[in-house]
């Protein structure tokens, strides 16, 4: 799933480490949504939106429908 959070991070001047402190996540688990290799759960959707103070779709492009996908 397309993401901004590597950008909105870096807006926050937060690391990796400090972002997945903060959501109670690794580093890792960071890392891998960052790069699209790791869908979130929603519970941490929910606190990664929290945390930055906007919506779920503003930090996560759902992924294109069928029908999207066909135009």
């Amino acid at each position: 799933m397309k993401n901004d959070l590597k950008v909105r991070r870096a807006r926050h001047e937060l690391t990796q480490s400090d972002l997945a402190e903060a959501v109670d996540v690794s580093r890792q688990t960071i890392s891998a949504i960052e790069a699209g290799r790791y869908n979130p759960s929603l519970e941490l959707a929910f606190h990664l939106a929290e945390y930055f103070d906007c919506s779920i779709e503003d930090i996560f492009e759902p992924p294109l429908t069928k029908e999207e996908s066909q135009s």
